[in-house]
């Protein structure tokens, strides 16, 4: 049954492929091979490393190296085809000769039959700005709505050497720009920037695979560099123009060049490498560009189909800690010889979240975060000064500063660590049957006074309510600390400590705790105040309530009376 549904999806290139299977998340897993018999099934796509069906099955190939299936034309969907007619009456009542070529990714993933939903176009005699104008006044002759431009304008010393404009069409956005040609004057890397012809623009592109066109007015791909469909059925990551000369161009391009490889599993050549790993280069990467053009391209990396394997790259060729350096002053020192620690927690926490069937149920925000605090767990306990010389977890330094992130993104980094360490100390409790004391936890000493049998119940139902629909990230992110805490290396999780993730996740689920973050107060502030009869709020009263919020994740089907009852019993007796 399985081999059938997969065959019919014909994705991969191969003669077989293995299956690993997990029924529910944090299930045993299951795997098997399965050998395809129908030649045809094996024609369409180069097989990842890894892909996921709709149903928790993870698929890895057997075939490795294999060429890529690239299409001879390209398909427009409905949509494409109404924006490309609009830009061609838009030619026709000005009677001009501008010629539209769709850039970039556009026409890269469309030969690779993928969908893409950014559009740039680059237009060979005016500025895209220029043309959104002509659209609008186009739009006015025929009695319809304008639609407004926005301008990015260029800015060269961070490597921005284009003005963009964009204009939404049909609800899609398009990106307009000139076509370039690039002159440098002595002593200098910004560019002097003219117009230029379509061949001038691609040898100023990234890499080969994105210097593709699509000519709107012929309806045929250009291919000026001579060797942009080659690479991209060879699945190479190329540069137009010598690497070094296109990276100080643009230093970002090194970690462009990085996400594609891993996105796409394309082999970045030698001299590609050599150069990415260049000082001049690295010196650049800081120096040149803003945080945020890192931060955005690290953040697709890790949002993307091989984020280990992106950070990996980044490490071998030796820009990790140009990407994520910490601050002078960080306590504990960071050892700069150990950066492959880092990696290896990501890694072993992406292997862990397919293993375990989770990849399947974390949104995306949830995977994001889940790696990026997996990533980061070796800088958890890493503090530094800041320039009002308060104490500030390097994590959120990296993550706010050097990354340029949300500030929500850093919090809920943290509190997964935090989360993590705290769920860590419970585990051999809920193992066990053993009573717990509070002090043997050390998080959480003031618990109410309640049968020992329920104390775990409210550490849980704590930890849960602290990080809310995290919890399995948190959950997972523990078992990465299980037997790593003290380790300079990062140690395989075994079949054990596997088996207690699932007995941590059965019971939180037993207990009704997975949602218990949206449980309400029984009482509010207001109510306080008057049982305990007191004239103002306060400290008292902000005491009570994380009292109450114990009380109902001991008694979750106890009544407001209950409450009011075992509140009035609780001052009496402190009285």
């Amino acid at each position: 049954m399985i081999s059938e549904k997969i065959t019919h999806l014909g994705w991969f290139y191969g003669t077989s492929f293995t299956a690993t299977l997990a029924r529910k998340p944090l299930a045993p897993i299951i795997k098997t091979t399965i050998k395809l018999k129908n030649p045809r099934t094996q024609i369409l796509y180069r097989c990842c490393r890894t892909m996921s069906n709709t149903n928790g099955t993870t698929l890895s190939s057997s075939a490795s190296s294999q060429p890529v299936m690239v299409k001879e034309n390209i398909d427009l969907t409905d949509k494409e085809k109404q924006i490309f007619d609009h830009l061609r009456h838009v030619l026709r009542h000005f009677n001009l000769e501008t010629k539209f070529r769709v850039a970039g990714g556009w026409v890269r993933d469309k030969l690779l039959g993928k969908e893409f939903y950014d559009i740039d176009i680059a237009i060979d005699n005016m500025l895209g700005r220029e043309f959104c104008e002509k659209v609008n006044e186009f739009l006015v002759s025929k009695g319809e709505q304008t639609q407004g431009i926005g301008v990015i304008q260029s800015n060269p010393d961070q490597s921005k050497h284009l003005e963009t404009a964009r204009m939404r069409l049909f609800d899609v956005w398009i990106d307009f720009v000139n076509l370039r040609s690039e002159d440098y004057c002595e002593n200098s890397r910004i560019p002097t920037m003219q117009f230029g012809t379509t061949e001038q623009d691609a040898y100023r592109r990234d890499l080969t695979i994105n210097s593709l066109f699509y000519n709107i007015n012929t309806c045929s791909v250009e291919d000026l560099t001579g060797r942009g469909l080659d690479d991209l059925k060879s699945g190479k990551i190329v540069t137009p123009l010598p690497p070094k000369e296109t990276f100080l161009d643009d230093p970002l391009r090194v970690l462009r060049a990085i996400r594609f490889s891993a996105r796409f599993e394309f082999e970045m050549v030698e001299e590609l490498k050599l150069a990415a790993a260049d000082n001049d280069v690295k010196s650049a990467i800081c120096d040149k560009f803003s945080r945020e053009r890192v931060g955005h391209e690290v953040d697709l990396m890790v949002g993307g189909n091989q984020p280990a394997k992106a950070i990996a790259c980044i490490s071998e060729l030796g820009l990790f800690w140009v990407v994520f350096t910490p601050p002078k002053s960080s306590d504990p020192l960071t050892s700069k010889d150990h950066d492959r620690v880092w990696v290896d927690y990501m890694d072993l926490a992406w292997r862990h979240m397919h293993e375990t069937g989770c990849s399947e149920i974390f949104s995306d925000e949830q995977r994001r975060l889940y790696l990026y605090a997996s990533l980061f767990l070796p800088f958890r306990k890493t503090v530094y000064l800041d320039s009002k010389k308060k104490i500030v977890p390097v994590v959120n330094y990296i993550i706010r500063n050097l990354l340029k992130l949300k500030a929500s993104d850093a919090d809920d980094v943290m509190r997964l660590h935090a989360v993590a360490e705290k769920i860590l100390s419970l585990i051999s409790f809920i193992l066990s049957s053993d009573d717990m004391q509070t002090g043997e936890i050390g998080w959480e000493t003031e618990v109410i006074d309640v049968d020992v049998s329920l104390k775990l119940r409210i550490l849980l139902g704590l930890v849960v309510r602290e990080i809310k629909d995290l919890w399995r990230a948190a959950l997972m992110l523990s078992t990465l600390l299980y037997n790593n805490d003290s380790s300079g290396e990062v140690i395989e999780l075994d079949l054990e400590q596997r088996r207690q993730v699932r007995v941590v996740e059965e019971e939180i689920l037993k207990l009704g705790l997975d949602k218990v973050w949206e449980m309400k107060p029984l009482i509010n502030g207001k109510e306080i105040m008057r049982v305990l009869e007191l004239e103002k709020g306060g400290p008292v009263v902000s005491e009570w309530q994380r009292k109450l919020i114990q009380w109902q994740l001991a008694y979750p089907s106890g009544s407001v009376e209950e409450c009011v009852d075992w509140m009035t019993q609780l001052k009496r007796a402190k009285t």
